[in-house]
């Protein structure tokens, strides 16, 4: 197995190569004055299984089309199997056609990746994972909530409140309990599918006097978290955390949230920031080898 590792995750891909004891293969990157990506592979991949590592948290379409240049690369030296390890994968929240003319972005980025070559893609907790079936390859999701409920066990966190932010997350706070060993609950909430604001509705918490954990897939802007920080406060919180997989942080996301009131915030390396603390490099190590 080889590891290629694109130009925005090269810490993680030598982490995963590191998991594995497999053999990592520099990939040249260069940009041109017009914007333009070039991509080399500086190796002989003929023949062999190879790993793509590229997360394409913004700049999107930058990662994007570096992610296709080194898949078709790798097809065009003889590559026997490519899979993409695409931690954060952009497009992916438009998982459906939910307005007449809209463009389905997933498909169509799954699409390319197919006719570049790629002949399985693994991601990490997408935003709705059921729908991946759907694709025309094969796509494994993988969820990095245990290492990130790990990471506060190991600080003497448990028996701290989980909270998922909207119901659809249930199994993101359930999964953390089981690892924190305390209750878990969900904040619930509802986005608007023409503005896409989202708005957090009144619900009773069991979380007076108690440390609470926010976990979410994603924080963009900050704005939701926000809102459900306040909300996990207002009805007694002791302390609140957030806890977060892709850390896009947009602006200053990070500064708002703790200004709302959070303890801390910690996140993954699927997009690298200030709050990556937590790899994901074993999850995706594991569902290479399984």
């Amino acid at each position: 197995m080889i590891i290629l590792p694109g130009p925005a995750s090269l810490d993680l891909a030598n982490n995963i190569m590191l998991e594995l004891d497999a053999r990592l293969v520099p990939v040249f990157y260069k940009k041109f004055p017009d914007g333009e990506s070039s991509i080399r592979i500086d190796g002989n991949v003929n023949d062999e299984k190879v790993v793509i590592v590229q997360t394409t948290s913004p700049p999107q379409d930058e990662r994007l089309m570096q992610l296709f240049l080194m898949a078709s690369a790798a097809k065009d030296q003889g590559a026997k199997k490519i899979v993409a390890a695409i931690p954060y994968f952009a497009y992916s929240r438009q998982d459906k056609v939910f307005l007449p003319g809209e463009a389905f972005s997933a498909k169509i980025a799954v699409d390319i990746l197919k006719a570049c070559g790629v002949t399985q893609i693994i991601t990490v907790n997408a935003h709705n994972p059921v729908t991946l079936n759907n694709f025309s390859i094969p796509i494994r999701d993988v969820s990095a909530i245990s290492l990130l409920a790990t990471h506060f066990r190991d600080q003497s966190f448990e028996d701290s409140v989980s909270l998922s932010v909207g119901k659809k997350g249930l199994a993101v706070a359930k999964e953390a309990a089981t690892i924190l060993k305390g209750p878990f609950d969900y904040i619930p909430t509802h986005r608007d599918r023409h503005t896409g604001e989202v708005s957090i509705e009144s619900k009773p918490l069991k979380v007076d006097g108690k440390v609470t954990i926010l976990f979410d897939d994603i924080i963009s802007s900050g704005g939701t978290m926000i809102k459900a920080v306040f909300h996990a406060k207002k009805q007694g919180a002791k302390k609140v955390y957030v806890a977060c997989v892709h850390p896009l942080l947009i602006n200053n996301a990070k500064e708002r949230i703790m200004q709302s009131g959070a303890s801390g915030i910690v996140g993954t390396d699927t997009v690298p920031s200030s709050i990556s603390d937590v790899s994901v490099a074993p999850a995706i190590a594991k569902a290479l080898t399984e």
